[in-house]
C-alpha cells in the first residue's frame, strides 16, 4: 500500500512494487525558451548573467553577494585587452568581504612549492626515459 508523509520540508513517498510496474502518466511540458526564470546556464539568451545558475554555487546570494555580482559583472562585460584588468577594485572588495566570513568562504591553503612525491615521480620518469634511450642505442 503506497502512502506519503511529510517530515519538515521533505515529503516521503512509499510505493509498492506494483506502483512501479504501471507506466507513468506524467505529462512533460516543453520548456519556454523565452522564460526568464528558466535556467539556461550561466549566460541567458539575451547575454545577461543568470544569477540563479547553480554553477555559481550560491555566491551571488551570500553575505558577499553584491561584491561578487559587481566583480563578476565587471569581468563579464569587460572590453579591455586583458579581460577583467579594469575590475581589480571590484575583485579586491569581494576578497576583503570574503575574508570577513572565513567559515563561509574558506581560503585554500597554499600548496608546498614542490612535494616530495612529485619529485620522486619526476626522477622515476627521467630514469625510465634514460633506460629506454640506453636500450635503444645498444
Amino acid at each position: 500500500m503506497a502512502y506519503c508523509r511529510q517530515e519538515g520540508k521533505d515529503r516521503i513517498i512509499f510505493v509498492t512494487k506494483e506502483d512501479h510496474e504501471t507506466p507513468s502518466n506524467a505529462e512533460l511540458v516543453a520548456d519556454d525558451p523565452n522564460d526568464p526564470y528558466e535556467e539556461h546556464g550561466l549566460i541567458l539568451p539575451n547575454g545577461d548573467i543568470n544569477w540563479n545558475c547553480p554553477c555559481l554555487g550560491g555566491m551571488a546570494s551570500g553575505p558577499c553577494g553584491e561584491q561578487f555580482k559587481s566583480a563578476f559583472s565587471c569581468f563579464h562585460y569587460s572590453t579591455e585587452e586583458v579581460k577583467g584588468s579594469d575590475c581589480v577594485d571590484q575583485f579586491r572588495a569581494m576578497q576583503e568581504c570574503m575574508q570577513k566570513y572565513p567559515d563561509l568562504y574558506p581560503q585554500e591553503e597554499e600548496e608546498e612549492e614542490e612535494r616530495p612525491s612529485d619529485q620522486s615521480e619526476e626522477t622515476a620518469a627521467a630514469e625510465a626515459s634514460a633506460t629506454k634511450e640506453e636500450e635503444g642505442s645498444s
